[in-house]
Parts: structure tokens; C-alpha cells; sequence
């Protein structure tokens, strides 16, 4: 078990000083991930994250037209009826 008091002091690769954890158990683990998903630079994953959504995003931008453009009238009526389907089955 965790002993509550102790004062821990935790260093990761490329930080500049040590990190006091809160005594919260709960608090303390998101501090630990917190510290543990920053890069060295200083770049934290959500950043990453945003950059690689607004990639998505291009190709998202692209794909629908490109594939309306590749279906059948008769197979956009199918999927159209089977969405109305779904919506309506709510």
C-alpha cells in the first residue's frame, strides 16, 4: 500500500527540476501520466493529437465526394433508404 505522507519526488528524461506528486492517490496517478505523455520538447500528446485530426480532416474532406463519385445512383438510393431505416427504427 501507498504510504500517503512520503514525499516522492520523480524525474523523467529531459525535465529541468523534480516533480512533487500529490499525497491523493488519485490525484497523484494523473500527475504521473501527466508527466509521462509529455515529450522532451515539451510537446504534449494532445497536441499530436490535433495535428494528426487535422490530417484526417483533409482526407475526410475528400472522401465522401470521391466515393458519392464512385457509387450508382441506384446504390446512393440504397444507402439513403437504409439510413432513413435506421433513423426511423429510433
Amino acid at each position: 500500500m501507498l504510504n500517503r505522507t512520503s514525499n516522492v519526488l520523480i524525474t523523467f528524461a529531459g525535465m529541468k527540476k523534480a516533480t512533487k506528486l500529490p499525497a491523493d492517490t488519485n490525484k497523484r496517478a494523473k500527475s504521473i501520466v501527466d508527466l509521462a505523455t509529455q515529450d522532451k520538447e515539451g510537446i504534449v500528446v494532445d497536441e499530436i493529437k490535433a495535428a494528426a485530426a487535422t490530417l484526417g480532416r483533409k482526407g475526410g474532406l475528400k472522401g465522401g465526394n470521391a466515393r458519392a463519385k464512385s457509387l450508382t445512383a441506384e446504390q446512393r438510393s440504397e444507402i439513403a433508404k437504409k439510413a432513413a431505416a435506421a433513423r426511423w427504427k429510433k
